[in-house]
């Protein structure tokens, strides 16, 4: 998986393919949109492009609300196929979920462990239902977001936490455990509030000041 950044919009089609060069291939499995802001429109068209000319098997964006998604697949030739969105066990997203669940989109999650945020892997409740599987906070976190049809992909460089991030599919929760999980969420809490004004000020004055790319 890779992504076009959001400075890279103008020129979506070529960021891919200076990707692919620097990865050593000729495609990949899924590119992504980075964020819904500049010229989002123009940047999915190229990947549609890319997606017909083969550079990608599947293509998708990132950070997109319900309204910006319900946007894009109206007005698209072709429906972005997952939504990557901030999504654990303190925001489960629901109404995102349900709403990419009509429009057929795979909800994918960033930061599956909220960031190390709210001390999760302390967590009492996380813990308790960990111990009654023999399992780890982390992979109690990860089971849930699986039962909830979320695809999670936790960051690590770490062979074995890799290793302890793959090993939950041996253990299922119960309707209790559900129940005690769902205790966890707080309405408004998030890692990075895509919807708070001074926040997206600061990221996309960020963004252009140091003109990322890839």
């Amino acid at each position: 998986m890779t992504k076009v950044w959001v400075t890279n919009y103008g020129r979506a089609y070529d960021s891919l393919q200076e990707s692919l060069e620097r990865l050593g291939a000729d495609h990949v499995d899924l590119v992504l949109l980075h964020q819904a802001y500049n010229d989002y429109y123009g940047a999915w068209r190229d990947l549609e492009r890319a997606y017909s000319d083969g550079l990608a098997s599947a293509i998708g964006v990132s950070n997109f609300n319900p309204n910006r998604m319900l946007d894009i697949a109206a007005f698209s030739d072709v429906t972005p196929m997952v939504n990557q969105i901030e999504t654990h066990v303190f925001r489960p997203a629901r109404e995102d979920h349900t709403v990419m669940d009509d429009l057929d989109v795979a909800h994918m999650s960033w930061g599956p462990f909220a960031e190390g945020m709210n001390n999760i892997f302390a967590n009492p409740v996380l813990n308790e239902i960990a111990s009654a599987h023999g399992k780890t906070a982390g992979q109690v976190a990860l089971r849930y977001l699986l039962d909830l049809d979320v695809i999670a992909i936790p960051k690590t460089v770490r062979p074995e936490r890799m290793a302890e991030n793959l090993d939950v599919f041996d253990f299922s929760l119960t309707e209790s455990d559900h129940a005690a999980l769902a205790s966890l969420e707080e309405p408004g809490f998030s890692c990075f509030d895509h919807t708070n004004v001074e926040t997206v000020r600061g990221l996309l004055g960020y963004i252009k000041e140091n003109n990322h790319v890839g």
